[in-house]
């Protein structure tokens, strides 16, 4: 039976096509889309290793850790936020390897925007786009917003910001607009029109100075906590002063603070070697995030013991309480410098999936467009900067960051459900191209059609005995059946793989959720936790029993990074995922809620009818592969 939308689990040898109503939620797209992109849509491939790294960095050392520094040990994790930096990074790296091998597979602008689309489907990859352009939309704003009151000390204090610059409330308005916020934002985006060479390249030098801050206060530290003898450590409450809870609840803060590699993914349309770099880059920028936030937490929680460390500027009062005032001019630099370079990282990725979904008919046409000269979006990095802007002028957005991590978090889960649907039931079907459709019809009818004559006889010209040689073994009965016990026992190896990844999900979703709702009496959360672990664990068992899917080997770019400890890591991934996303709030959940059904909206009355898939033929594999090398 052909398979009709392109995104049932199981396959056949006919041809289909991408249907409508919900058939349309899961159409998929091919994973070597670039083949069948226009003309004038290709963006330039400038970016290598370094400028991976230095972008991953950027976007990921915010000025958050000069902040959660105080407040993790303070509340949580005591000396021990060594050990919570530490997990959460561990934590991060699950998600960093599934990124890695999807992004070295699927080369291609839209990150877990694309991936969910070529995996999961149409349905899937609208909402984690539509999400995505959201989180990144108040990130970018948050942080803007975030970058005044640290330039104003350097003018004297928190409201010594020259007028044009300083914040201002409305009159008869309970408003208080940044000017200074959406300047900024508008200057980074002019910087990213001109052109990913030249904004990596400022991005680079922003990055290294905040790394230098970083390492000022690694050593400046040192040379404190060997003068006093590291008091930090010698605290009555031992090590772990709040247990193993507490350095876990400090894992579940800090976590955020390696938000960031996943944009390294959204440029790899624009990486020269992306088989090569991207998991080289999204790999080398997390270890050295995580490295600089252990080095900076294990200095300051060992130059001032944790009880006594000011929540909101930790490092700074560490250093001022040893007599270096001084000091705090440097680190308010370092966040600064910090802020800027993550701003670059939330506004670069965005017109970059606008652009993958208006490729794909999702959106207008007008976010696909490529300036010609500089080879970036220019257009929807113009849209995109203005939205943030004048989100940035008018509104707080500090009460929205929950938002922000909803989003990322989603992706994450997605990216890790994309790697188990790869290993184990890759589409066996895909979209054929309207140049290939004459010749794969051609063949199909060939197929149809030989060995028969205009009468419909089998016709076997005994002049042709070599012909009639490769001909009868087909006609064997036993070779016959154990091709089709085989197809088969394939199918069935396929509906367990893909009913498994199900009892995996449903069972990470409701153990996660029963933990997590300590509201309720302790035995229906036993009940709750009991039947989620038997789900999560039986479709584990059966995945690690079952062999992975041939196709993957073949699926999208060769030769690129692979996943290791698959299913055992991305079923891990999914797991600490889904625990952050149920813990983050209802009021978040509420609001995400509500611009998730806009986008259902905006889907059902525009996207789904002026989709590039809606009329796309959809063959097996194989029949794609033959028609391309004929």
């Amino acid at each position: 039976m052909a398979l009709e939308g392109g995104g049932e689990i199981g396959g056949g040898g006919g041809m289909g096509r991408g249907g409508g109503g919900l058939r349309s939620l899961m159409r998929r797209k091919p994973a070597d889309s670039d083949r069948v992109r226009a003309e004038g849509q290709q963006l330039a491939k400038e970016l290598n290793i370094l400028e991976l790294i230095a972008i991953g960095v950027g976007s990921t050392i915010g000025a958050g850790v000069y902040v959660l520094v105080g407040t993790v040990a303070r509340e949580h994790a005591g000396p021990a936020l060594t050990v919570s930096f530490l997990i959460a990074g561990i934590a991060a790296a699950l998600s960093a390897f599934c990124y890695a091998e999807l992004a070295s597979r699927c080369p291609s602008a839209g990150s877990a925007y694309h991936y969910s689309y070529v995996c999961l489907g149409e349905g899937v990859a609208w909402l984690i786009g539509w999400a995505l352009v959201l989180e990144y939309t108040i990130g970018g704003s948050a942080v803007a917003r975030g970058i005044s009151p640290n330039l104003a000390l350097f003018f004297g204090g928190p409201d010594s910001l020259p007028w044009i610059l300083a914040r201002h409330q409305l009159p008869w308005f309970d408003v208080i607009v940044d000017p200074c916020a959406a300047a900024l934002v508008l200057a980074v985006s002019f910087l990213l029109c001109l052109g990913i060479k030249e904004s990596s390249f400022v991005q680079g030098i922003v990055t290294t100075l905040n790394a230098c801050v970083m390492l000022f206060v690694i050593v400046a530290g040192c040379y404190i906590g060997f003068q006093v003898g590291w008091d930090g450590y010698k605290v009555t409450d031992g090590y772990f002063p709040f247990g193993v809870n507490g350095v876990l609840a400090g894992s579940a803060t800090v976590f955020f603070a390696y938000i960031g590699f996943d944009t390294v993914a959204s440029t790899a349309e624009e990486v020269k070697n992306p088989q090569r770099d991207l998991p080289l880059g999204i790999g080398a920028a997390l270890s050295i995030c995580c490295i600089l936030y252990m080095m900076v937490s294990i200095v300051i929680v060992g130059i001032v013991p944790y009880s006594a460390m000011d929540p909101d500027t930790p490092i700074s009062s560490a250093f001022a309480k040893h007599g270096m005032q001084w000091a705090m001019y440097v680190v308010t630099s370092g966040a600064v410098l910090a802020l800027c370079s993550t701003l670059m990282g939330s506004l670069l990725p965005q017109p970059r999936i606008l652009m993958a979904m208006a490729r794909d008919g999702l959106l207008p046409s007008f976010f696909s467009d490529v300036n010609k000269q500089t080879q970036v979006p220019v257009k929807g990095t113009i849209v995109a900067g203005i939205c943030a802007a004048a989100l940035a002028f008018f509104m707080d957005v500090s009460q929205l960051a929950g938002m922000v991590s909803i989003g990322t978090l989603l992706a994450f889960t997605i990216v890790a459900v994309s790697i188990l649907i790869l290993r184990y039931v890759p589409p066996d079907e895909v979209p054929l191209p309207s140049s290939l459709r004459e010749s794969s019809r051609l063949n199909q009818e060939y197929d149809e059609e030989k060995g028969r004559n205009p009468l419909g006889e089998e016709i076997y010209n005994t002049s042709q005995i070599k012909d009639k040689i490769l001909i009868e073994p087909l006609k064997d009965p036993l070779l016959e059946k154990k091709q089709y016990t085989g197809m088969m026992d394939e199918m069935k190896r396929r509906k367990v793989a893909a009913f498994s990844i199900g009892s995996v999900c449903l069972g990470v979703l409701v153990f996660t959720s029963s933990a997590s709702a300590t509201w309720l009496p302790f035995i229906p959360i036993c009940i709750g936790c009991t039947i989620g672990g038997l789900l999560l664990i039986a479709g584990l068992g059966v995945l690690f029993w079952i062999n992975q899917d041939d196709g993957r080997h073949s699926f999208g770019h060769s030769g690129g990074f692979r996943c290791p400890f698959v299913p055992f890591l991305p079923v891990l991934c999914i797991l600490i995922n889904t625990y952050l996303l149920i813990n983050l709030g209802g009021d978040a959940w509420i609001r995400v809620s509500i611009w998730l059904l806009i986008g259902i909206l905006v889907y059902i009355f525009y996207g789904r009818t002026r989709s590039s898939l809606i009329d796309v033929v959809y063959a097996p594999v194989a029949r794609v592969n033959d028609c391309r090398s004929s």
